[in-house]
């Protein structure tokens, strides 16, 4: 007849397995999940990076074909008029017109 001591370890050593085989189990999902997120963000990174530089060429290539802006031509210009008062050479004050007058 078995003592009720060894039923006992038995049951513990059932135990002990079962807390072992789930915490491996659980070990295993967790390090699947943080291979799938390291994955997953590296795709996004590379994709990201393909983004920004084929926007990158695809601004460089059009500034390329597209026509340039048109030259402004010479035209004739009028010269800038004249000051209806000038200084004197002297240094002196100029008149000023009043409203007055």
């Amino acid at each position: 007849m078995a003592t009720r001591g060894s039923r006992g370890a038995q049951q513990r050593a059932r135990t002990d397995a079962e807390r072992a085989r789930l915490y491996a189990a659980r070990r295993d999902w967790n390090d699947g999940l943080v291979a799938r997120r390291r994955r997953d963000t590296v795709i996004a990174v590379v994709a990201g990076g393909l983004i920004v530089i084929g926007a990158g060429v695809s601004q460089a290539v059009h500034a390329q074909v597209s026509a340039p802006a048109p030259k402004p031509s010479p035209t004739a210009t009028e010269p800038a008029p004249t000051p209806l008062l000038t200084p004197p050479a002297d240094g002196a004050p100029a008149p000023t017109q009043t409203p007055g007058e």
